[in-house]
């Protein structure tokens, strides 16, 4: 096993790194004071990552994406976690695994686009009565003629008002369960399709989360994504991909930028004569985040590296879940408490940080879901999944 960094990943980093301090980190109080990104910066950060070559990495290169492995990949996304939710979407993109599985005339009207920019995606699967659990959805779609007609409602939908269409699970055969759910792609701007209100939220200030109503939607046949009954096992595959990078790989990525902070202020603070940094209580603070963030790291890069190696990866992805998104929150914690008043107060970023990172542990999929599949799994299938004897 070899944990190094080759040159290529090297330089990935850095430049990815280098691009978010140059452009993006600038502009975060803009978006925390305005909850919004100007379009004219929006474009022009795209452009600036298009060019480099920084849009939609995680695409295969035979439809314009970057081509990066699993594990490439994290570790570009483990460096957007160093800037703010609407940033990232609007410089490197939501390119969603799913859209791999478009066939035929999807590929023009919906893949291809999405890699290049042109049209921006976004999932539709939470409802009012169904968020972690993705099985238990009431949004139904019935055939209609050659295609579909769709009746439903979705929530917490993040960056609905910039989207350009959606992957929305629904039921097509209610006596099916959860084989009886499909995923449709589903264009904005069609008769009986309404953006509902933007659900405040406590951080991730700038990115919408809105409702989604659908009143007796006309969909075509090619809207049909996959197969039918196929939706949910496909949402799952691609919400793992999501969990592993979006989640995973960004929250290590906070947390590292967090912990970075931390040290500098631990330096050079002073009370009661000596640098915060010298009191034992902040070194086992500092310690201990140090600690959990290269753990977590390291699990993050073996999930990814069961993907690559074409295995499923499941439950290792629910392990990530679970602890890149609490290590998350204990660094942050953390932080608040060394920086004493000043995290707590807006003047600097921590208290932003603390808020943006409780999401974490609940979005796709809260904690206790995962813990709960990972229990069931290893009651079933023994101690491989902590042993590697097993």
């Amino acid at each position: 096993m070899d944990f190094l960094l080759d040159d290529q990943q090297t330089m990935l980093i850095k430049t990815i790194r280098d691009f978010i301090a140059a452009e993006l980190q600038p502009l975060e109080d803009e978006v925390e004071r305005a909850g919004a990104l100007a379009p004219e910066t929006a474009k022009r950060i795209f452009e600036k990552s298009r060019a480099l070559g920084l849009y939609g990495m995680n695409m295969p290169e035979v439809h314009g994406g970057g081509g990066l492995s699993a594990v490439d990949t994290m570790l570009a996304e483990e460096q957007f976690g160093r800037t703010t939710d609407i940033l990232i979407r609007r410089t490197f993109g939501n390119v969603y695994e799913a859209l791999l599985v478009c066939a035929g005339p999807q590929i023009e009207r919906w893949l291809r686009p999405a890699v290049r920019g042109e049209r921006v995606c976004a999932i539709a699967i939470t409802e009012p009565g169904a968020g972690s659990d993705a099985a238990g959805i009431s949004t139904r779609a019935v055939r209609s003629g050659n295609g579909w007609r769709l009746n439903g409602a979705k929530h917490f939908i993040s960056d609905g008002v910039f989207s350009d269409f959606f992957l929305v699970s629904a039921v097509t055969d209610p006596s099916a369960g959860a084989r009886g759910i499909s995923l449709f792609l589903v264009d904005k701007g069609l008769a009986g399709f309404a953006i509902g209100r933007d659900q405040p939220m406590m951080g991730v200030r700038g990115t919408p989360h809105v409702e989604l109503v659908f009143d007796d939607v006309q969909l075509d046949a090619d809207a049909l994504l996959g197969q039918e009954g196929e939706g949910l096992r496909i949402a799952l595959t691609t919400l793992g991909r999501v969990r592993l990078a979006q989640v995973g790989a960004r929250a290590i990525g906070k947390a590292t930028l967090v912990l970075e902070k931390t040290v500098d202020y631990a330096r050079e603070r002073r009370q009661f004569g000596q640098a915060l940094g010298q009191f034992q209580m902040v070194q086992q603070m500092i310690a201990d985040s140090i600690i959990e963030i290269n753990a977590a790291r390291q699990l993050l890069w073996r999930a990814a590296a069961e993907i690559d190696a074409g295995r499923d990866g499941r439950d290792l992805i629910a392990m990530v879940k679970v602890n890149a998104s609490e290590t998350l929150g204990r660094v942050v914690d953390r932080a608040v408490q060394i920086h004493g008043g000043m995290g707590f107060c807006k003047d600097l970023p921590i208290e932003r940080y603390y808020r943006d990172a409780r999401v974490f542990r609940i979005f796709d999929g809260a904690s206790e879901i995962h813990r709960s599949t990972l229990a069931r799994s290893v009651l079933k299938s023994g101690a491989k999944l902590f042993d590697i004897g097993a």
